[in-house]
């Protein structure tokens, strides 16, 4: 698996609602912080989407990542037949191999198999122009629901893009997500997390942390990742400081602190 970063490693630094900074970090800054941290890989997702970017934006992008040798991946939300249909055409025009797509989206919730219907239709498209969906595990559908989806479009050109930390959400834990979803990876989200019982016992505090230092069982992982999925990008939830600079300073030092700590397990 080739190692990589995301939009999504650098949050913060790119922009939450209510927490804008005043200078955010834009696409050429993310290929930037690639070749500092010496990575040859770079997911952009939804925080930064490219369907709002300029004709000319993007043929900078590529241009800029070809230059540096550095592998695009694109990234979504709300999988419309519109938005995937789209996206598809973004993913050609990026070279990238892997769309991945979170399902849900503003006023979006679609059920199991109006999704199923919307991926089959897509599939001719994505074969012919031999790319792979990778649809990510959320908080909203169980890995059941997930696998549903995958067997029955069963298409080597639809896949699942691996969040171990995300179904915590739905009340589903990391070796239960791993090892219902991990045959049909395509595509590996790297989220430490760590999850701790709060100090009066009743209840767990789980949020983020730099890797190496949670509870992510990332050999065991990778044992049960095959070798159909590509790409490992590192995202994080990197819990604020009380400034916003503070925090966008401990994300970026997470950030070369987890990419230091991978480079063992992964190609850079």
């Amino acid at each position: 698996m080739k190692l990589g970063i995301s939009s999504y490693s650098y949050t913060w630094a790119v922009g939450v609602p209510g927490h804008m900074p005043s200078v955010t970090l834009d696409e050429t800054d993310l290929l930037d912080r690639a070749e500092e941290l010496n990575v040859k890989l770079v997911q952009i997702a939804d925080n930064m989407p490219l369907h709002k970017m300029t004709e000319s934006q993007l043929d900078n992008l590529v241009l800029r990542a070809s230059d540096l040798g550095i592998e695009l991946e694109t990234g979504a939300n709300k999988m419309t037949p519109q938005n995937l249909q789209q996206y598809i055409g973004i993913a050609e025009r990026m070279k990238s191999p892997i769309l991945r797509f979170v399902i849900d989206g503003e006023d979006f919730r679609p059920d199991v198999p109006d999704i199923i219907s919307i991926v089959r239709d897509a599939e001719p498209e994505l074969r012919k122009k031999q790319i792979i969906l990778a649809i990510e595990n959320h908080d909203r559908l169980f890995t059941s629901q997930f696998v549903e989806i995958i067997e029955s479009v069963a298409s080597d050109h639809v896949g699942i893009c691996l969040d171990c930390a995300n179904s915590l959400g739905v009340g589903e834990g990391i070796r239960e997500v791993v090892s219902s979803l991990a045959p049909y990876a395509v595509n590996f989200h790297l989220k430490e997390v760590s999850i701790r019982r709060k100090y009066h016992k009743m209840g767990f505090d789980i949020e983020g942390k730099p890797f190496g230092e949670g509870n992510l069982p990332l050999q065991w992982i990778l044992s049960m990742l095959p070798g159909k999925c590509r790409t490992a990008i590192l995202e994080q939830w990197t819990p604020p400081e009380e400034s916003l600079e503070k925090t966008i300073a401990k994300e970026k030092m997470w950030a070369e602190k987890s990419i230091s700590y991978l480079k063992k397990y992964f190609k850079a």
